[in-house]
């Protein structure tokens, strides 16, 4: 789609076929997802087949991972009271920064000039604070710049140096990834992942290998290809799986859980519900030694962290009640994890009452995650679907607070 397209003047089809694009799937993918010929998607994208069907909007809403409005052409306008998540000229920063190649250039010629490595260390730290507090519309503004200055480190130290400003890039790569995939922007989620993996084996750290890991995974699983993300989290859980007692250290338990969870994710995207259970146990085993819920890696792996995904999944695999009985079993730790984590829970289980058809409680749930973290809420596209999924099935007017937290959202019936 060339710059001077208004997506609001194009019919529902083409709008259909640029996010379908936007998410790398061909005609007989997305075909398949919906339970559909190709030939009907072909003629829905050229407007030779009318979507006049609600049921089916949403369907494809669903697959292709946006908010209805969109393909209904009633994007709203930013509101001054949004949380101006992330726009495309922002996009744009942050992929002309994962564009660059530094390194690569300082082969060859002088490297750019470096900032110093405490610094470097005072912002990534920042910016992991940032993410785990659900200020996404921040972090995604100071992403190119931080991009920038950490690629200028990793092209121009060596020897120690070097491997830090490589472990930091790494990082900074898994930040990138991690807002980018909740934003819906899944293939420079994907780019930001694969290149947090290619710096951390120069970094010579496995454990930050490892968590590079997940964040492919992640990705992965984001643009639709969960079974390979399965595969490579359980292959390199196994490569980390702590083989002693010497070995059953704080970082490595952490990392190790955390492959294993998401692992559990995947798996629970394909429907695996035996699979989903055997990594879960893996990560309840991980739990128990590490003793209680902590940070290591930025990983927020823990006890408690292990139920949120246990919900989770519990939600991928349809079974809603089970998510609620989890979530309702939670003990008052809940509250000691950071507000990232807590809101994305609340918006798994807001999922779960949906499915067993409590919209009531999944409005609540999206209430209290938008008290917590309003960017979880405001600024992912699987928020807006449950939000659209609750104003279509409330009977008669919403709530006022729901109704109020919809017009912030921009999403409408």
């Amino acid at each position: 789609m060339g710059e001077g397209w208004d997506m609001d003047e194009l019919p529902i089809g083409r709008r259909v076929a640029y996010w379908r694009g936007r998410r790398k799937m061909s005609q007989q993918v997305f075909a398949d997802r919906l339970g559909k010929s190709k030939s009907w998607v072909d003629k829905v994208e050229r407007g030779v087949r009318r979507l006049d069907k609600f049921s089916v909007i949403y369907e494809i809403a669903d697959t292709l991972r946006v908010d209805v409005q969109l393909l209904l052409g009633k994007d709203p306008e930013r509101r001054s009271d949004a949380l101006n998540c992330i726009d495309p000229s922002e996009v744009q920063e942050i992929r002309a920064a994962l564009e660059r190649y530094d390194a690569m250039s300082a082969y060859f010629d002088a490297a750019p000039c470096p900032p110093p490595l405490s610094d470097m260390r005072k912002a990534v730290t920042h910016a992991w604070l940032t993410y785990q507090y659900g200020r996404y519309g921040m972090l995604t503004r100071s992403l190119p710049k931080l991009l920038r200055d950490a690629q200028a480190a990793d092209a121009g130290f060596g020897g120690d140096d070097n491997r830090e400003a490589a472990h930091l890039l790494g990082q900074v790569y898994q930040i990138a990834s991690s807002v980018l995939r909740k934003l819906g922007e899944c293939d420079l989620a994907w780019l930001a992942a694969d290149r947090s993996m290619a710096v951390a084996q120069r970094a010579d750290d496995p454990l930050l290998a490892g968590i590079a890991t997940t964040r492919v995974g992640n990705a992965l699983v984001a643009m639709g290809r969960p079974r390979p993300a399965l595969e490579v989290n359980v292959a390199i859980a196994n490569r980390l799986a702590p083989g002693s007692h010497d070995e059953a250290i704080p970082d490595r338990l952490s990392v190790y859980g955390m492959l294993l969870l998401q692992g559990a994710m995947a798996a629970s995207r394909i429907g695996d519900a035996a699979t989903v259970d055997d990594l879960l146990s893996g990560a309840d085993e991980a739990a128990a030694l590490l003793g209680g819920d902590q940070n290591h890696y930025w990983t927020s792996f823990g006890p408690t962290n292990v139920k949120l995904h246990r919900a989770a999944a519990a939600v991928e695999l349809g079974d809603g009640g089970r998510a609620v009985e989890v979530h309702q079993r939670i003990g008052p730790e809940f509250n000691a994890l950071l507000p990232e984590r807590r809101a994305h829970h609340l918006l798994d289980i807001a999922r779960g009452y949906a499915q067993v058809g409590d919209v009531a409680n999944a409005g609540e749930m999206l209430l209290r995650g938008d008290r917590l973290a309003p960017s979880e809420i405001r600024c992912r596209p699987i928020a807006h679907e449950v939000m659209s999924d609750i104003l279509r099935r409330t009977r008669g007017a919403p709530p006022a607070s729901i109704a109020e937290l919809a017009e912030h959202m921009g999403v409408g019936v």
